[in-house]
């Protein structure tokens, strides 16, 4: 494929193929239509068919090119199945594509200091798993770091004290960035306010801009309540202290902590069917 790519990429050399699509043609007669020397065209036309994208035969004294047209469907499908990849329903394109138009509203609405506050978003998730157990996931911070990030990135450092006035910092990376040496996709900072082992929780978390100040305060309440299947989890999460420049962020909270909140679900899914598993062996 790369070596393909490699020969398509020459614009002179695009132009034979596409002439050879129309009919097959002696070299000759493709110079002339390329409007290029003959030794020229004759080496785009070898480079052609070492990639296997045209063939050659002598008639008389003429060499005569013809495309070969399997390679040019291997190569369509092979861009077809990449352009489906990337517009597949709910894929993490079309999660770019709305952040981006959320990122172009917030910023034009982020017109002076105080722009955002106020603002609360609500999040509901039935979670597996008893409060005792959704519990540690919301205040370990070792049980944090498997989902309190959105997707594509990975916690690289967390500090949660669950206790009032504990400190909080969360520092998130690219998920394939192993080594750590890529830039730091966000930190956030913050205290805990309130804590009801099992019940509510209560804290405060401010991202910081690039330079190091806060973008805004969210104010976080996690209430939860024990169901006949596991528990609720309702989250109230109001913004305060919005800066022009936290435009960006505010754009991405529905979407990243909602994706966080969806990974806590699934890593309690897994760790009750887990459990059931083994109590069952």
């Amino acid at each position: 494929m790369d070596v393909l790519l490699t020969a398509l990429a020459d614009p002179a050399r695009w132009r034979l193929v596409n002439l050879l699509a129309e009919r097959p043609r002696p070299v000759g007669v493709l110079a002339q239509l390329a409007e290029a020397r003959q030794p020229q065209t004759t080496k785009h036309l070898q480079a052609l068919e070492r990639a296997g994208l045209v063939t050659s035969r002598r008639i008389g004294q003429r060499r005569i090119y013809a495309l070969r047209s399997e390679p040019l469907r291997e190569l369509a499908a092979a861009l077809s199945g990449l352009a489906d990849t990337a517009d597949r329903v709910g894929g993490p394109r079309e999660t770019y594509d709305r952040h981006g138009r959320g990122v172009h509203a917030e910023r034009l609405a982020a017109k002076e200091p105080g722009w955002a506050d106020d603002r609360s978003f609500e999040f509901h998730r039935s979670l597996a798993g008893q409060p005792e157990l959704v519990w540690r996931h919301l205040t370990d911070a070792s049980l944090l770091a498997r989902w309190w990030t959105p997707d594509d990135l990975r916690v690289s450092e967390l500090v949660f004290e669950a206790r009032p006035g504990g400190r909080i910092a969360h520092e998130y990376r690219d998920a394939e960035d192993t080594d750590g040496s890529g830039q730091v996709a966000g930190r956030a900072e913050g205290v805990v306010d309130e804590v009801r082992p099992c019940e509510h929780l209560a804290y405060r978390l401010s991202p910081l801009l690039p330079e190091g100040g806060r973008a805004f305060t969210a104010h976080l309440d996690l209430d939860l309540r024990p169901t006949g299947a596991g528990t609720d989890l309702d989250v109230n999460f109001r913004v305060a202290d919005s800066t022009v420049e936290s435009a960006d962020f505010i754009a991405g909270i529905e979407i990243g902590f909602g994706q966080s909140l969806d990974k806590l679900a699934a890593t309690l899914a897994a760790t009750s069917h887990t459990t059931e598993t083994r109590s069952t062996q």
